[in-house]
């Protein structure tokens, strides 16, 4: 019964997901052209509110627990566990004080409405993840435009999402350069939970009645850790809220 009603509930979404993605598709190209960088991130922050709202039309709830006090005025290196695109509307709107930007595949930046406008504009990098020659390069150039203007930029260690929300190995390359330039900023891990029962279906339709959760870890100074260090306690803390 349950996957019954997910049929037109899942319909219902995909008009609505779609007519905000080509909505602010030119919303956004205004507000770049004439109001810049400020205008634009705000509205690429109200795109994925709208988003992550809409995720209420599948019955599914978005809980964000950010108890701890992050910094301020510095880079930040957002660590999470991946499992589905559902990942990022949320974090884009309740660290959006954070100015997040996203290590996309190169994909990405093409064909989606919105999507693909704000990685090539919005200050996110975009890599081809079989070449090394090209990605190494652009995550470095990357992190040096994060400390720059001390935004955050948001990776997903994994390389690829967890269909089943069992967390996969990381992979330490962009973690590795990302630390190296940043060395000032500090690492925040965020443990994400359900986001993959959206799919539980496959594509389509959509799964329904879900609860998706996030946890935001304290803040660690990158400078007071060695990096293989680092990454190996903020995988351990990533991973040891995820509920299987």
């Amino acid at each position: 019964m349950r996957k019954i009603i997910a049929y037109p509930l899942s319909v219902f979404y995909f008009i609505c997901f779609g007519l905000l993605l080509v909505l602010f598709h030119p919303i956004q190209w205004i507000c770049l052209k004439f109001g810049g960088y400020n205008a634009h991130k705000q509205s690429v922050d109200m795109l994925n509110l709208c988003l992550t709202k809409c995720l209420l039309l599948l019955g599914t709830s978005i809980h964000f627990d950010c108890k701890v006090k992050l910094p301020k005025g510095v880079p930040l290196v957002i660590v999470a566990n991946h499992q589905s695109m559902y990942d990022i509307p949320p974090i884009i709107w309740y660290m959006r004080n954070f100015h997040a930007k996203f290590i996309s595949k190169q994909e990405l930046g093409k064909g989606i409405p919105s999507v693909s406008f704000n990685l090539r504009h919005g200050g996110s990098v975009l890599i081809d993840r079989k070449d090394p020659k090209q990605a190494v390069p652009a995550i470095s150039n990357f992190a040096k435009f994060i400390a720059h203007n001390s935004y955050s930029a948001v990776i997903f260690p994994e390389g690829t999402r967890s269909r089943n929300g069992v967390p996969k190995p990381f992979q330490t390359t962009g973690l590795k350069i990302l630390f190296k330039e940043l060395k000032d900023g500090y690492v925040v891990p965020i443990s994400i939970n359900n986001s993959w029962k959206t799919h539980c279906y496959g594509s389509f339709p959509m799964g329904i009645g879900n609860r998706i959760e996030f946890k935001v870890h304290q803040a660690l100074p990158i400078r007071e850790y060695h990096v293989e260090e680092l990454i190996t306690l903020v995988e351990a803390t990533v991973k040891k809220d995820i509920k299987v």
